[in-house]
């Protein structure tokens, strides 16, 4: 089987003038600008609410930090699975409608928040919020394998997490104005824009042309399909279960190294706030999409992981040599160590994202999605006890335990992939490029 191969990227000439070189920050295909928006107004209204949401339920609402992080954590685990339920509907009714109503939902709960006066009203708001959101996130991974073309949809997944990345350090920065002001009025204000954000984007869902729904590939399939399959499809979880522990990384950076910095090294405390920076300029707006590009099959994809694997650890062993350095060396090695984990994580989405769609059956796509991003989920939840008994209780022991399981997850990715493969000729869509087939790629 031949597969197309990728467009070349479209590079400026020496020659060309500024408004060109910026107009490519404009995705050229109208699906592609349509996924664009609707991810503008959904990250922007996430990045609203982001730094205000536990302060809210404690100085506005007058629950217990505590009771908050009680609360929360069950919500977390009632979301736990059901992206897999929401998953199955997809393929069902398909992902547009599915994913509109989940967003719809969303916005109704966040806006639901306004009117919390209780610690009941609070439990019963944040799980339906949990439910629906963490629903949403396979359907919406769905919903790009129907809109987009597979040999552009790495590039595109890439675009549009520099959107995400871009709306939501602007959403955050009008959301700090209601966290200065400390008012009930600025934070239902801010609230309530959320909620309209989720409205406006899931009517954006329901305009987007449909490429090929699951229904289409079952139809064109000769061979019977379970509507569960992926919750037995132990290959496809044993790679979901490694790409959990790579999104480990995100708890170690969000909540690991501030508490490292400020607890166990003499780096001043605007560090924590320059690896912030760093990470979202790298990320968002130098490599993510220019490495995506590169990770555009099977075989890539799993030199990918494992590379990502291998650069965490490496960043670990370089943050745990941050204690007891002088504050200007301290900071100096920081960077490097942040610089390193940037690289681990683009390489990590960039795979990851490759190996969500190539190892799905293309005809369950949406349990598939939900399947991978419980994986998600689970990450989220677990990450910042685990990063806490590691790194923060154990010092330099800690920092080594977590290289070894980043650099033996990353690892872990080839045997896996090898296992999924053989295991049927079913996965993937037609067309997408296999191991060992047109290209010279070989084995991974």
């Amino acid at each position: 089987m031949t597969t197309t191969p990728a467009p070349a990227p479209q590079t400026a000439a020496p020659h060309a003038t500024r408004p060109a070189r910026f107009a490519r920050l404009v995705p050229a295909g109208p699906v592609l600008r349509r996924l664009s928006l609707l991810t503008l107004l959904n990250a922007f209204g996430r990045g609203l609410v982001f730094p205000l949401m536990v302060l809210y339920f404690t100085r506005i609402v007058g629950l217990s930090t505590t009771s908050v992080g009680i609360g929360l954590t069950v919500a977390g685990l009632c979301g736990l699975f059901a992206g897999v339920v929401a998953g199955r509907l997809s393929d069902r009714y398909g992902s547009r409608p599915v994913l509109t109503a989940l967003w719809l939902g969303c916005g109704i709960v966040m806006a639901s928040y306004t009117l919390i006066d209780s610690y009941v009203g609070f439990l019963l708001s944040v799980i339906c919020f949990a439910v629906v959101n963490q629903s949403s996130s396979g359907v919406r991974s769905a919903l790009y394998a129907e809109v987009m073309e597979p040999a552009t949809r790495g590039e595109g997944r890439a675009h549009l997490r520099m959107v995400t990345n871009v709306a939501m350090g602007l959403g955050g920065a009008l959301g700090m104005l209601a966290l200065q002001a400390d008012t009930r009025g600025a934070y239902t204000m801010l609230l309530l824009a959320n909620a309209a954000c989720f409205a406006g984007a899931a009517l954006l869902v329901w305009r987007l042309p449909v490429r090929r729904t699951v229904a289409q590939c079952v139809a064109e399939s000769d061979a019977p399909v379970s509507s569960w399959r992926a919750v037995r499809d132990l290959p496809f979880l044993t790679v979901t279960v490694l790409n959990g522990i790579l999104v480990l990384q995100h708890s170690l950076l969000e909540i690991g190294l501030p508490l490292w910095i400020s607890q166990n090294t003499d780096a001043p405390r605007w560090a924590v706030a320059l690896i912030a920076v760093l990470n979202c300029a790298l990320a968002a707006l130098l490599l993510q999409t220019r490495i995506t590009r590169s990770v555009d099959d099977l075989p890539r994809a799993v030199r990918a992981m494992g590379r990502s694997g291998l650069l965490l650890g490496l960043a670990c062993l370089a943050f745990a040599l941050t204690a007891g350095l002088s504050p200007l060396w301290a900071v100096v090695v920081l960077v490097v160590g942040a610089v390193i984990q940037v690289f681990a994580e683009v390489l990590s989405a960039a795979g990851g994202w490759t190996l969500g769609y190539a190892l799905a059956d293309a005809r369950a796509q949406g349990v598939y999605q939900g399947v991978y991003y419980s994986g998600f989920s689970a990450a989220t939840m677990a990450g910042p006890a685990l990063i806490t008994l590691t790194a923060i209780e154990h010092g330099t022991a800690g920092w080594i335990a977590l290289a070894i399981l980043f650099g033996a997850a990353g690892l872990g990715f080839a045997p896996a992939v090898r296992w999924a493969r053989r295991d049927g000729d079913w996965r993937g869509e037609p067309g997408y490029q296999s191991p060992g087939t047109a290209g010279g790629a070989g084995r991974p």
